[in-house]
């Protein structure tokens, strides 16, 4: 293992969500081994985000719905990405703007340590603006949180 893998697991999430988990794993095969799923989003409701996030997470079995801590980590990781596209102000319709987003969700354990245990990462890749059709521009937002 790369001793500067740790380093690189938000870097992975992000290509992930900008070119696809094929594509990520081609360029940095290393990371050949994380758990990872996709999705899209568009909404000017952050919960239907959130709540999109997390239904990818659980029927794909990144995480286990039953275990609170899994179930925490990710909306953590979540949140944090969604602070990043919405520049910290975690409001969307409220305010007239609307998204378009990309994202990933990886699982796995980015340290050489065992004991260091998993982590999650989200990354959302997309359009922010008005709600009207040109009026957006790109966004990118990146969450990590331990398991």
């Amino acid at each position: 293992m790369n001793p500067n893998q740790q380093r690189e697991f938000g870097k992975y999430a992000t290509l992930v969500a900008l070119v696809g988990a094929g594509t990520a794993s081609e360029l940095m095969p290393e990371y050949q081994s994380f758990r990872v799923t996709t999705g899209k989003v568009g909404s000017m409701d952050l919960k239907k985000v959130i709540s999109s996030v997390e239904t990818a997470a659980k029927r794909n079995q990144l995480i286990n719905g039953e275990m609170y801590r899994e179930t925490h980590a990710l909306y953590h990781a979540i949140i944090e990405a969604a602070e990043g596209v919405t520049r910290g102000k975690l409001s969307v319709g409220e305010v007239m703007r609307t998204v378009g987003l990309s994202f990933s969700i990886v699982r796995g354990r980015p340290y050489p340590e065992d004991d260091e245990g998993e982590w999650i990462a989200v990354c959302f890749y997309g359009t922010i603006g008005a709600p009207i059709k040109g009026k957006e521009h790109e966004t990118l937002g990146l969450g990590i949180n331990h398991i």
